[in-house]
């Protein structure tokens, strides 16, 4: 692309957004872009949709400087040509992008990351005071009640995602590209996040969002383009399209039934005993609940709550102040994760890059760290051993990779299922997911939720943990909402609704 390219006649001079036409990018024999044409007004909301692998994030990698497309496409921006060669061009421009995959560095504080690389100086030193004046007025927009001077290491993913979009509203962008802004945040963090963007629309800044929550998408957006295999597919003048049409533009297919049938447990056998446990800082407080064999049991509650420290401990990964766990009527003393795996009970954790994978390695691999038992014979790891027990996990949980296929390769759904796959290769009584779904596209929930569903029909007792109310609600036979560290009731399946689960979650 050329910055000297003279003006598509089509493209007025004077457009005061953004217009691409004609934008294609390949990587080796692979086209991810082929022909993208959209525009992007001042002050709208442009939905992006598309399965993982679609071009989304190329697209907007491109958009924001990151990816340079082949020649051919052009880009228009305030009736300018546009060709960004680094990130750097394209913030200078007005433009910006927030990436699904976090780039905070943990060392530094919220307000040193806020600012990292255009660090506010007075008298040629750098003014800490008015850098966490305005970090902290950002945080309080969005609703999160830490100081700015905090490490950014010690926050949890759902904060740590609200640092990124504080940072971003510090841009003063004219557009900003939004990946899955909300995968971390739950629903009064997503409300105030809404309340912002529509506070910038009416400002003029305008916004490339791209999610898989298609409710959002209705909320928030006033266009969408729909992008499949590298293609634009569809575009919509307006949000207001039917759930299944845009699921159908999206995959190519009917997923006709998102949430799959699970019949109510069979047994009345307590696989998981939970009584009065609390944590040594307060993050949840004197919780109590039972899981039988075979059963869905979702945690819900905002961001805050307690639920992914909740269900750590359980795990064995945080440690408890007073309490009890119980495992088949068995009370355990767990000082670490291995106390906990080897009583059969596991824990899928909601960063699975961070936490549940090693993406440079093999799936074979990967599956094999969990289970040496099963692959390595006097401490040694054999390969032909290691690579026939994660092809029968491939085929058992329906991953599009093979045994030998590095991790980082694959889709961020077929990433989890390898995650739930080495777990489950323990027969365990208990399977916790902590945000299963979190930046999987909405055909690979589906799978997701029929593995989950799967689960629970063998007889495992299943702990759903999701800032997506629908998916709690969609997957679960109870429901158990937290609020501020405290269980505020256990909900059946005919009384969890979104405003009943709401209404004890901000109480």
């Amino acid at each position: 692309m050329n910055s000297a390219t003279r003006h598509d006649p089509a493209v007025p001079p004077d457009h005061a957004g953004l217009v691409v036409r004609g934008v294609g990018k390949t990587f080796g024999p692979v086209n991810v872009l082929r022909g993208i044409d959209l525009d992007v007004r001042p002050g709208e909301v442009l939905a992006l949709l598309g399965e993982n692998g679609a071009g989304k994030s190329t697209l907007s990698s491109v958009i924001a400087g990151l990816v340079t497309p082949d020649a051919g496409g052009h880009m228009w921006w305030q009736g300018a040509p546009y060709a960004p060669q680094a990130p750097a061009d394209a913030l200078h421009a007005g433009i910006g992008l927030i990436h699904q995959e976090m780039r905070l560095l943990p060392e530094l504080t919220i307000a040193e990351n806020v600012f990292v690389g255009r660090l506010p100086m007075k008298h040629g030193r750098i003014d800490r005071d008015s850098m966490i004046e305005r970090s902290q007025r950002q945080l309080a927009r969005l609703g999160l009640d830490v100081s700015a001077t905090r490490k950014v290491g010690t926050l949890r993913v759902a904060a740590q995602q609200q640092v990124e979009i504080a940072k971003a509203l510090t841009l003063n962008a004219r557009l900003l590209i939004l990946d899955e802004p909300t995968a971390a945040l739950g629903e009064a963090e997503t409300d105030r996040l809404f309340e912002q963007l529509l506070r910038l629309k009416s400002e003029g800044v305008s916004f490339i969002y791209v999610s898989h929550r298609l409710a959002e998408i209705a909320r928030i957006a006033d266009r969408i383009v729909v992008l499949r295999d590298g293609a634009q597919v569809a575009q919509h003048a307006s949000a207001q399209v039917p759930t299944a049409q845009l699921v159908r533009e999206m995959v190519g297919r009917s997923v006709d039934r998102l949430f799959p049938e699970i019949p109510p447990p069979a047994s009345t056998e307590v696989a998981l005993a939970v009584k009065n446990l609390s944590a040594p800082d307060g993050s949840f407080r004197d919780i109590s609940f039972e899981v039988r064999a075979g059963e869905v049991f979702g945690l819900a509650g905002i961001v805050g709550a307690g639920r992914t420290e909740l269900v750590r401990a359980i795990a064995g990964a945080d440690p408890i102040a007073r309490g009890e766990i119980a495992i088949g009527g068995k009370a355990l003393r767990l000082h670490s994760p291995a106390d906990a795996i080897r009583e059969r009970l596991v824990l899928v954790p909601d960063d699975r890059k961070a936490l549940g994978v090693v993406l440079a390695h093999s799936i074979a691999d990967n599956i094999a760290y969990c289970n040496f038992d099963r692959v390595a014979r006097r401490g040694w790891i054999n390969p032909a051993r290691a690579a026939a027990f994660a092809a029968a996990l491939i085929q058992r949980l329906g991953v599009k990779g093979r045994p030998a296929q590095l991790l980082g390769s694959l889709s961020g759904g077929n990433q989890q299922k390898v995650v739930i796959a080495k777990w489950i290769a323990r027969d365990p009584r208990v399977i916790i997911l902590d945000e299963p779904t979190r930046g999987i596209d909405v055909g690979a929930r589906a799978a997701i939720y029929e593995v989950i569903a799967e689960l629970a029909r063998a007889g495992m007792a299943v702990i759903v943990v999701s800032s997506d109310l629908d998916e709690v609600l969609g997957l679960s036979h109870r429901v158990m909402v937290l609020a501020r560290g405290e269980a505020r009731g256990i909900l059946p399946r005919g009384e969890a609704t979104g405003p009943r689960v709401m209404e004890l979650a901000v109480s």
